[in-house]
């Protein structure tokens, strides 16, 4: 016997709607907060990104010459003062930080990477002034704000959710690594923000192409009888622009054509399952037509943007290589080929067997199988002052440093996200859950096929993003359906509020050491014992 008051026995008392779920009710019943929610908050999200990475950007005044800031730097001036990229004399940076720009000479240098990343470096200091690091930040900083923005528009366009947006947005706003990596001139950040931009091209093409393939197909079915062909698509600009991104990708970072073969791959298989969807009754041969018209689109326009970022070194005479086959040209097949253009290309087999030969010891090193335990995280800069110098208070002394370290909360729970998104996948087959997992396999996998190359940790900011989309995926699951009683959804959400707090407490204690702040030595040894003693 129970009482009238008193639950049945084994069910609980129906709780009161969450905040949330009110905040929830009221975005699906008043039009206007929902305009003004869907662009203040992230519009809010991507001014906290902006104010993180910008704050006191051109502190240390240092080129932090144990990674490549002192190379891309001074790059990137002198793309902008000769076209190419010019060699210094000894004790260049000295006389760099100094202020004395102008020291390079007119020889040419020898890089290994395109030209790219370091013209936008070099754009910066045009505005700001290439003596300080404000100039030569400026633009790292600037895209790595905006990455922040592209992730919540491409989350936004794959999930039609405002909220589900403005987390991954939040969560990569205040990450650690993104943050560092965004502070110093280097070239990750810029390739994360051209791969994001081709990621969101291509999921704006998917959203007009999917439905003008299934409403061609099928206004051409004959009663019950499936067309043989579907539809050729020349009509898609987006796919175009995506090109364009992937190609500009590339001229920062080699590692951008993997990303551009990647995204053809997943275009064609896209289309084959969408013709096979819609009852086209040849569509593995079919997507094939459509797969070679799918290139002409992509990969032209990839390869012209790319050689375009090349014209500093194509019109001027003085850059590496500049005049490699002038003495022994091309015969037979590519003896058309221009000269300059023919140049270029050995420039590139000479890049190529360096870049792919770099197997030299660094303290900091980190192959790609150890990224996902976060076995390596990078130190790009260190500084010691002693009690009473540059304002130290610390009996033990005050340290500066800049970590390119995730929040590792984010990070080890973002890798068991992936892991739960294969399963996702296989239980549900959503498009989205498979884009993520593409993007995640185009700019982590190709790494693993480089074990005794010399790379770091830092150079997951590119898979970033995307291991954020899956971890926003399994908390929002975690949250629980529309439809789940309020109890279930209330425990959910409340999971997912400890989670964020715990991820914002993580995200300021750590923010010191992505930035350069001066904090006391013992602070910084909390941070390393806990980070690197076990390594």
């Amino acid at each position: 016997m129970t009482d009238a008051s008193t639950p049945a026995a084994g069910l609980l008392p129906d709780a009161r709607p969450s905040i949330y779920d009110r905040f929830v009710g009221r975005m699906q019943h008043d039009e206007r907060s929902r305009r003004l929610y869907s662009w203040l908050g992230p519009l809010l999200v991507t001014v906290l990104a902006g104010i993180l990475r910008f704050w006191n950007l051109a502190h240390p005044h240092d080129l932090m010459n144990q990674f490549d800031e002192t190379y891309y730097v001074k790059d990137g001036w002198t793309l902008t003062q000769l076209g190419y990229e010019a060699a210094w004399p000894e004790g260049a940076n000295e006389s760099f930080l100094a202020g004395n720009t102008g020291i390079f000479l007119t020889d040419p240098s020898f890089v290994i990477h395109p030209p790219l990343g370091k013209w936008i470096i070099g754009v910066g200091m045009l505005l700001f002034g290439s003596d300080n690091g404000w100039g030569w930040r400026f633009t790292t900083a600037l895209l790595g704000t905006a990455a922040v923005l592209l992730l919540m528009l491409l989350a936004k366009r794959m999930t039609g959710s405002t909220t589900f947006a403005v987390v991954a947005g939040f969560l990569m706003a205040i990450d650690g690594l993104a943050i560092s990596m965004s502070r110093v001139a280097l070239l990750d950040m810029t390739l994360t923000f051209f791969v994001l931009l081709a990621f969101l091209f291509v999921v704006i093409d998917r959203q007009r192409t999917m439905e003008r393939i299934a409403l061609t197909v099928s206004a051409r079915f004959d009663g019950d009888e499936p067309p043989a062909w579907g539809p050729m698509l020349w009509n898609r600009p987006w796919i175009i622009a995506a090109g364009a991104a992937l190609g500009a990708a590339s001229a920062v970072k080699w590692s951008g054509a993997w990303v551009l073969a990647g995204i053809g791959i997943y275009l064609v298989v896209t289309d084959a399952l969408a013709r096979r969807r819609a009852g086209v009754l040849f569509w593995p041969t079919d997507a094939v037509r459509q797969g070679l018209a799918t290139f002409v689109l992509l990969v032209p326009i990839a390869f012209v943007t790319y050689v375009a970022s090349w014209s500093g070194w194509l019109l001027t005479d003085g850059g590496y290589d500049r005049h490699a086959a002038d003495a022994n040209p091309a015969t037979g097949l590519f003896s058309w080929v221009p000269l300059p253009f023919q140049s270029l290309w050995l420039d590139h087999v000479a890049m190529y067997n360096s870049a792919a030969g770099i197997s030299s010891a660094h303290s900091y090193a980190s192959p790609a199988w150890q990224w996902p335990l976060l076995l390596r995280p990078t130190s790009m800069y260190y500084h010691q002052d002693a009690l009473g110098d540059a304002g130290c208070t610390s009996a033990s002394g005050c340290s500066q440093a800049i970590l390119s370290n995730p929040n590792p909360l984010v990070w080890y729970a973002g890798v068991a996200a992936v892991i739960y998104l294969v399963y996702r996948f296989v239980m549900r087959r959503e498009w989205q859950d498979a884009l993520v997992l593409a993007a995640l396999v185009m700019t982590y996998v190709p790494w693993l096929f480089y074990p005794e190359r010399t790379v770091f940790q830092f150079y997951t900011v590119l898979m970033l993003p995307f291991m954020l989309i899956a971890l926003t995926t399994a908390l929002r699951d975690i949250r629980g359906p529309g439809d789940a009683d309020r109890y279930r959804r209330l425990t959910g959400q409340r999971l997912v509020w400890v989670f964020l707090w715990v991820v914002v407490a993580l995200a300021v204690f750590w923010y010191p050491l992505a930035t350069a702040m001066s904090v006391p030595y013992d602070f910084w040894r909390l941070h390393t014992d806990s980070l690197f003693s076990w390594v």
